[in-house]
């Protein structure tokens, strides 16, 4: 389900000034398949560049977070997880055994959501769902 975004491309649509080390940042969260933490971006991103220290990575994606460009999440394994802001809505389902992350999309589920709200006398703008399981137990 993963689709890249191009985070260099969204920091210059937004102004922001884009130095070397910020653009081996982008590129390390744009090409994640997972939704990574900061120490795992900073690996990723000392691999290409070894100058780049993780108060520069924590920095960075604090920017990037108030320009709009990542999501912040925490799926309850105490550690803030990262991913480029989607263009289209999705949601989460989390194995707590191996902190997995699925992104799916249930069409029923999105129609369900705004019946509900619409009964509570909403109109609904946004929300963010997060599933929390464990692999079923397969029959040999």
């Amino acid at each position: 389900m993963h689709q890249p975004i191009d985070i260099e491309a969204l920091c210059a649509e937004r102004g922001l000034r884009i130095t070397e080390q910020r653009r081996v940042i982008a590129r390390v969260l744009s090409e994640a398949e997972d939704h990574p933490d900061v120490e795992h971006v900073h690996q990723r991103a000392a691999a290409i560049d070894s100058r780049i220290s993780i108060a520069t990575v924590y920095r960075t994606v604090r920017l990037f977070e108030e320009a709009g460009i990542l999501d912040r999440h925490d799926f309850g394994d105490g550690r803030a997880r990262y991913e480029a802001a989607p263009e289209a809505h999705h949601d989460h389902l989390i194995d707590v055994e191996s902190g997995k992350v699925i992104e799916f999309v249930d069409p029923e589920l999105e129609a369900l959501q705004r019946q509900i709200a619409e009964k509570l006398g909403y109109r609904l703008v946004d929300h963010r769902m997060e599933l929390y399981g464990v692999r079923l137990e397969r029959e040999s």
